[in-house]
């Protein structure tokens, strides 16, 4: 049996690992002595050494290590006995398998490479390092700003859906439905401001765009489904589409996005990125959005329309959604919430004929029964009391801004590469000049501290001019770094010659 000497020392040695784990530092105590008695560090029957020692020894106050140990006593993690102090309570271990008959991995001539009937890990993905946020000028994409999210207002909705009547609404099984709040808000709400009109069977949530394109590829194409894809494009919506159907087809954009190209004219689906195309951030004007409608029309062809960032707008006037302008319902449509709201959230939405939508509603059942509906809840108070709205104001003109002080950076510092114009989103596309691996620029850029992101990924077929573009992007780096970061990335250029 452990003296309550030695546990003091384990708890000493053990409560740096919990250092990011609670907000508070009481709660950092309860989750390390929780950690220590279920995983046997601490025996059960042990005394646990008085508050005031342990304080001392963790280098807390008294005040907080006693209100821990009392939150373990109500818990039952530990006993307080008459003049014998507080014991690790054994009874918390019953039903856990003994660790002493824990064995390693097996030894076994099991070779499951020849069980694989697919090599996912073997296309080409968006990789992010995962500790972006230690680099001094992140240009990474698809992050957000912590210091930008409305965290009072969102935690405020967090309460809220907390109270009692709140928990029966969303604590129950949403496997054949979608939760009511969230849905009222996107249909009365998101869609009506991009021009959509829905019902409520039109709609279904998603874990994001990604899974949107999962379901709508799972149900919809075969083998033998010509499915376009912008090229530069998505690289999410083309593996997905390609893990269905043996022809997806690389459409050429320009300036104006997605041409209505004869290689469009042969495909039953088209992906398109209209409000921010996908890299390149361009928007697709109002006649192209008309000529790609009709070539849709005229040759049976289905549009998903990924209308990622569409709020994050410029001029406080985007164009319509390709869906508000589609009278044969031909466009399916995809949103999210994740890209302005937090992308750890994973909240999105199809917008399809009801027919359609039961068919994926039924499919996203055997993957993940429904999206958690708590989160759905919180979003569905923050969106209908106004807070939405506000923090998209708020970004809009915080993204402005420092989409003004790249495009100036770039003109000082690097005039030589071009940053395609933009009317809003999070982020650039960058064309550098000939000769230039925008790979090898980026192994010079993150030695600097800086973070770019290649372009190669975006494109069908990574070669020759592709690697001269690369991506950055502007949502998660501070206003007063973006010169600075230019500045960093000229020197890297530089170094290349």
């Amino acid at each position: 049996m452990r003296n309550r000497h030695e546990i003091t020392g384990i708890w000493v040695k053990l409560f740096p690992q919990f250092s990011g784990s609670s907000a508070t530092l009481q709660g950092r105590v309860k989750e390390m002595m929780v950690h220590s008695i279920l995983q046997g560090l601490v025996p059960a029957g042990a005394k646990v050494p008085p508050s005031r020692v342990l304080a001392d020894a963790l280098g807390l106050s008294r005040n907080t290590v006693s209100l821990a140990l009392q939150v373990l006593v109500d818990k039952g993690f530990l006993v307080a006995r008459t003049r014998s102090g507080l014991t690790v309570n054994g009874e918390m271990l019953l039903g856990q398998a003994s660790r002493t008959n824990l064995i390693q991995a097996p030894a076994t001539d099991l070779q499951w490479k020849d069980r694989l009937v697919s090599r996912l890990g073997r296309q080409r993905n968006i990789v992010k390092p995962a500790n972006w946020q230690d680099f001094r000028y992140p240009f990474v994409y698809g992050q957000f700003d912590a210091g930008l999210m409305p965290l009072k207002d969102w935690r405020a909705c967090s309460h809220q859906a907390l109270f009692a009547p709140a928990v029966k609404k969303w604590a129950q099984d949403f496997v054949d439905r979608d939760h009511d709040l969230l849905i009222d808000q996107v249909q009365h709400r998101l869609l009506p401001a991009r021009g959509i009109m829905a019902h409520r069977d039109e709609i279904l949530l998603t874990a994001g765009s990604q899974m949107a394109c999962y379901l709508l590829a799972n149900v919809l194409l075969d083998r033998n489904t010509v499915v376009g894809v912008e090229d530069p494009g998505y690289p999410d919506a083309r593996n997905n589409f390609k893990l269905r159907s043996d022809r997806v087809r690389a459409l050429p954009v320009d300036s104006d996005g997605l041409i209505p190209s004869p290689g469009m004219s042969q495909c039953s689906y088209v992906y398109v990125t209209p409000s921010h195309q996908c890299p390149t951030t361009v928007t697709m004007s109002m006649p192209r959005r008309q000529q790609v409608l009709e070539l849709a029309r005229k040759k049976d062809i289905i549009l998903f329309e990924d209308d990622h960032e569409s709020e994050l707008n410029f001029s406080g006037k985007p164009l319509p959604a390709l869906k508000s302008l589609d009278p044969d319902g031909r466009v399916i449509y995809l949103g999210s919430l994740s890209k302005t709201l937090a992308h750890g959230l994973r909240i999105g939405f199809i917008v399809g004929p009801a027919e359609l939508i039961a068919e994926l509603r039924a499919l996203r059942r055997l993957i993940l029964r429904h999206p958690p509906t708590n989160n759905a809840h919180i979003a569905g108070l923050f969106i209908a009391q106004g807070h939405h709205d506000a923090f998209i104001r708020k970004l809009n003109l915080t993204y402005r801004e420092r989409r003004e002080l790249l495009d100036n950076a770039f003109a000082e510092w690097l005039p030589q590469f071009e940053v395609t114009p933009s009317q809003g989103g999070s982020g650039a596309w960058v064309k550098g000049p000939a000769g230039l691996s925008s790979a090898d620029l980026a192994r010079r850029c993150a030695a600097r501290s800086v973070l770019i992101e290649p372009g190669e990924i975006f494109f069908s077929k990574p070669a020759g001019p592709t690697q001269r573009y690369f991506r950055l992007g502007y949502s998660a780096i501070q206003s007063g770094a973006i010169s600075a970061g230019v500045r960093e990335i000229a020197a890297a250029a530089q170094e290349l010659g």
